[in-house]
């Protein structure tokens, strides 16, 4: 790797228009720009997510970025949470190389640069053009971390981007030699073949078949049941309501806090829903396994899917405990959705981040994510260290299978409000 010396770097401020109106990037004023005339890259930080949005979906184009840094998904969280945003344009000797969209959180006077909606991404990569992406292996970290802590100065004590894994898909991060710590929750992931009989074949089809046989007799002697996928605004509001409701059921049952409680969080997953633009890309569908005879209406299991190119991702999911819970609904639905995910072109179903047995059921394959970290003041270095302990601390507990029990049961029994260790998606 070719050594590289920051020669210069500048940062001046600007202010934001505040016309609500669509504006041509040309007329925002950037907020920051750090520029290192060494490498040829120039990192502007926008406050505005109008001042980087032709170059943002530009990017977010490229099959390889994921789809939690959409311009429709972030903007959706951006709505309805209102935290201050940095979103970070990097340019190459002009050409457009990244967008890292990035928000600000305040925890215990820490100001932490985060991707937008952190809290509920299974998979983060942030946005970078195939250029750049074949390029950055030549580019000392850390030049990348000046710049970075250059641009975001006067905005953050630490960035910290979660859930980024180093590899994806056969190609490395172009950050991955950024200061980083492993998260402990892996994600799982099961290629997916022509159809359903290529796809299980390396999953013991034979007691897979004879399972999903099992499944749809115990239901069918109830009256049967429908794969529904909701297409009408109804229908979907619908759903989403159900969903919640419950969520919040197996959370109190299980003595956990429930994620999708705060009003704000239920109000970004609707505004979602209704972003779908057409075609096989889509930030988020539900699908549901409804009843029918016996249980005539009643939603068994429900799940949420977003899919970009052939990568498709479960981002949550639940069941009503109250029904048919021996025939294995939330199962059946997988099932289902993987069945329709493999006959529409898909070639990867993504269970998303968190170890839990229904994952490792389906899947042969998992992908190991980390948290890149950039301390940016003295306050975030202190802060970087917290983090650093707290998730070996977190892997060590999980690695530990009676300790891990034990600490499940302490907070079953302590507070409704505090953070979930585990990821929001969910099986049965």
């Amino acid at each position: 790797m070719r050594e590289l010396t920051l020669k210069t770097m500048t940062v001046f401020a600007g202010r934001m228009t505040s016309d609500t109106a669509i504006l041509p990037t040309s007329t925002v004023t950037p907020t920051a720009t750090a520029i290192d005339e060494d490498l040829g890259l120039a990192i502007t930080v926008h406050s505005d997510m109008r001042a980087v949005e032709r170059a943002w979906r530009q990017l977010e184009a490229d099959p390889w970025n994921s789809m939690h840094q959409a311009f429709d998904w972030c903007y959706a969280w951006a709505q309805t949470h209102g935290n201050p945003l940095a979103i970070v344009e990097g340019r190459l000797d002009g050409a457009l190389a990244f967008v890292l969209p990035l928000e600000i959180e305040s925890r215990a006077t820490v100001r932490t640069a985060q991707f937008i909606g952190s809290a509920f991404t299974n998979f983060n990569s942030g946005l970078f053009s195939a250029d750049f992406r074949h390029k950055a292996e030549h580019f000392p970290a850390s030049a990348i971390t000046r710049a970075l802590a250059a641009a975001l100065a006067n905005r953050a004590d630490l960035v910290h981007l979660a859930h980024v894994p180093l590899d994806w898909r056969g190609e490395p991060h172009p950050f991955a030699d950024l200061p980083k710590v492993l998260n402990p929750n892996p994600a799982f992931q099961l290629a997916l073949g022509a159809d359903m009989d290529a796809t299980i074949a390396p999953l013991n089809a034979k007691a897979r078949r004879k399972k999903f046989r099992s499944q749809v007799r115990k239901l069918e002697a109830v009256g049967g049941f429908d794969h529904i996928r909701a297409t009408s605004p109804a229908d979907k509001s619908m759903l989403l309501e159900t969903f919640f409701r419950q969520k919040a059921a197996r959370f109190e049952a299980q003595g956990l806090p429930n994620v999708f409680q705060p009003a704000e969080t239920q109000a970004f997953f609707h505004m979602v829903l209704e972003m779908d633009r057409g075609g096989s890309d889509v930030p988020l569908e539900l699908h549901a396994l409804r009843l029918k005879g016996e249980y005539a209406g009643k939603i068994a299991a429900i799940a949420g899917l977003s899919r970009k190119g052939d990568h498709v991702i479960c981002q949550f999911g639940s069941i009503d405990d109250t029904l048919m819970r021996e025939a294995s609904p939330g199962e059946l639905l997988f099932w289902l959705m993987i069945e329709r995910a493999a006959l529409t072109g898909a070639g990867l179903f993504d269970f998303g981040i968190g170890d839990q047995d229904y994952k490792r059921r389906w899947c042969r394959s998992e992908t190991l994510h980390h948290d890149l970290m950039v301390a940016i003041s003295p306050r975030g270095q202190i802060a970087e260290q917290l983090l650093r302990v707290l998730t070996r601390t977190k892997a060590a507990i999980k690695n530990n299978a009676r300790l891990y029990s034990l600490i499940q049961r302490i907070r079953a029994m302590g507070s409704k409000t505090s953070a979930p260790m585990e990821t929001v998606s969910e099986g049965d």
